[in-house]
C-alpha cells in the first residue's frame, strides 16, 4: 500500500484516521480540505483543483483524505488501495454538531476556515446513505478486481483491515 485513497461521509473520522495511518505507513497525507478551501471557504477553481489532484497523483507514494466526488475517479485511477470509512450518519452528524459547537477547528481544515454550523451540511450528512453511498459502492465495486479495497465501520477496524491486508499482500 503506497497509494491510498481514504473515502467517507463528512464526520466519518477521515482525516484522523489518514494522519494515523500515515504514521503508521510512513506516507505523506494530503487532506483535500486543506488543499481546496482558501480562507473563508472559498473554493479552488476546478481546473486548478484537477491539477493539484493530479500533481498529488504522480507522486510515488501519498495518503489522500476526501471525498469531492466530482474528482473521485483521478484519486481511483492513480491508487492502488481505497478504503471507505462505512460510518454511520448519526455518528457523522453528531462528530459535525461537535466540532462546531464545541468550536473546536479542525487541524484538517485550511487556515481561515473556521468550523460553523451548516444546515445544509447536515442536511448532506443526513442523506449520505441514500444519495452518494450508493454512487461509490457501485465504483467501490467496479474497483475490486484491481485494487485493494478496504471498507470499515470504523477507523480503528480500518487500521486493523490494513495491518492485516499487509501481512497477506
Amino acid at each position: 500500500m503506497k497509494k491510498i485513497a481514504v473515502i467517507g461521509s463528512g464526520g466519518s473520522g477521515k482525516s484522523t484516521f489518514s494522519a494515523l495511518l500515515g504514521k503508521e505507513l510512513n506516507l505523506p497525507v494530503h487532506h483535500l480540505d486543506q488543499l481546496y478551501w482558501k480562507p473563508n471557504w472559498v473554493k479552488t477553481p476546478k481546473e486548478d483543483w484537477i491539477k493539484i489532484q493530479k500533481g498529488i497523483c504522480d507522486s510515488e507514494c501519498w495518503i489522500i483524505d476526501g471525498n469531492y466526488q466530482s474528482t473521485l475517479d483521478i484519486r481511483f485511477e492513480a491508487c492502488d488501495t481505497v478504503i471507505f470509512l462505512d460510518v454511520n450518519r448519526y455518528t457523522c452528524i453528531y462528530r459535525a454538531l461537535k466540532r462546531t459547537f464545541l468550536s473546536t477547528k479542525s487541524q484538517y481544515l485550511a487556515d481561515g476556515c473556521d468550523e460553523r454550523f451548516n444546515i445544509d451540511f447536515i442536511k448532506f450528512l443526513w442523506e449520505y446513505p441514500g444519495n452518494s453511498k450508493p454512487v461509490i459502492m457501485d465504483k467501490l465495486n467496479a474497483l475490486k478486481s484491481k485494487k485493494r479495497v478496504i471498507i470499515a465501520r470504523s477507523g480503528k477496524q480500518a487500521l486493523r483491515l490494513c495491518k492485516s491486508s499487509q501481512k497477506v499482500a
